[in-house]
């Protein structure tokens, strides 16, 4: 399976706000914030055409009380699926294409704000940003699986993690696009 990356997409911010309504229909006041992450939310950047989307809540149990709701609003329910603390949620397309990945956490969470770091931090560094979606590109060509894109990509991303963590102390917000 080949991993599917394209420059950016500036129909990707609307996607997630049509995502956002959904959310917050499905999850109710157990979302506290719901944020646009990941690669589809840095304008310029090169992604998968997934939107990633960030869900703050007060109470895991909170949203595990909505899985019902989810699944109504067409989201598979997939637990920590690996991250201790995280709820995970996708959705897909009728002919089985990933659309939506949904990483739910406390917003008290290092986790989420590691996923708040790392997005206004390439946005704020447009220049990083065009070289890890060239990166991206190159390493989505040459990669022959979804596993092999991620070890091929992880080291720059671990090193724009690390530079937007020790950035973003003190840093305001901002808001979702």
């Amino acid at each position: 399976m080949t991993v599917d990356v394209v420059d950016y997409d500036p129909g990707w911010p609307a996607r997630f706000t049509d995502e956002r309504k959904r959310l917050q229909r499905a999850l109710g006041d157990a979302a506290t914030r719901i944020e646009h992450v990941g690669s589809t939310s840095v304008p310029g950047l090169a992604a998968k055409p997934i939107i990633d989307i960030l869900v703050g809540t007060h109470g895991l149990a909170k949203l595990d009380g909505r899985d019902a709701e989810m699944i109504c609003a067409g989201f598979q329910i997939r637990g920590e699926n690996g991250i201790a603390g995280r709820r995970y949620y996708r959705r897909h397309a009728p002919d089985g294409t990933r659309l939506v990945h949904v990483h739910a956490y406390l917003e008290s969470s290092e986790d989420f704000r590691r996923h708040l770091a790392f997005r206004d931090y390439l946005r704020a560094h447009p220049v990083e940003a065009l070289a890890l979606g060239r990166h991206k590109l190159a390493v989505a060509s040459s990669a022959a699986s979804r596993e092999a894109y991620q070890a091929g990509k992880s080291d720059q991303v671990a090193d724009i993690e690390r530079n937007a963590l020790a950035w973003s102390p003190g840093k305001p917000d901002m808001t979702s696009s």
